[in-house]
């Protein structure tokens, strides 16, 4: 090959590879960048919001109600044949194993239970719900009109879903269970089917990193 084209390939083949060092190092900017971003924000979903919802005592509340408390959320019914009184069952187990591991620090952790039936879950059937054996205790039950139901649910990106007519209808509706800090912000979804030590060992954790 002539002496000129070789030089004008070789200049050539460094351009590009200079085209491509440059590229490469604006992606890895880019993702660093991203990455402290992300890093300076909750590093989390966005999940919960304010609301404003009855609880069982017949008081009318927000989301106020989170601050300065670790808090267990999930969405059920009282009508709910299975998975609701489970859940709250696992629950219970999880309150007295915490007390057992933190003693009074377990105090910080409250569990609150959002309603998705507000045609049928009125406070006082809240109140009567709750109070069953086998429950934790001092559960804080929420209702709501329709549309303060459906506030809460998109805010905590909650489904739900009228199945049937008349009074034997149920509820279709997500099984999520959802620890919230000390600032009302999300911090990690609880999966139902962990059971009762595997989420104590999760809430732990989380607790500890604040």
């Amino acid at each position: 090959m002539p002496r000129r084209p070789v030089i004008l390939f070789a200049a050539a083949c460094a351009v590009i590879a200079l085209a491509l060092g440059l590229i490469t190092m604006v992606v890895v900017k880019g993702r660093e960048q991203s990455a402290q971003v992300a890093e300076r924000g909750t590093g989390q979903p966005m999940v919960g919001g304010p609301f404003t919802l009855t609880n069982q005592d017949g008081q009318v509340v927000d989301q106020s109600i989170l601050k300065d408390k670790w808090t267990l959320v999930f969405f059920g019914f009282t009508y709910c044949p299975d998975y609701c009184p489970t859940t709250l069952g696992v629950l219970n187990a999880v309150q007295e194993r915490l007390e057992n591991d933190l003693g009074d620090k377990a105090k910080d952790l409250q569990i609150v239970f959002i309603s998705i039936d507000p045609e049928r879950d009125t406070p006082q059937l809240l109140k009567d719900y709750l109070s069953s054996d086998g429950f934790p205790t001092d559960v804080i039950g929420l209702t709501g009109t329709p549309e303060q139901t459906a506030q809460v649910a998109k805010e905590y990106r909650a489904f739900f879903q009228k199945v049937g007519e008349g009074e034997g209808y149920t509820m279709n509706h997500s099984l999520t269970v959802y620890l919230m800090g000390p600032d009302g912000q999300f911090r990690i979804a609880v999966g139902q089917d962990l059971g009762p030590d595997r989420t104590v060992k999760l809430i732990e954790n989380v607790m500890e990193r604040g």
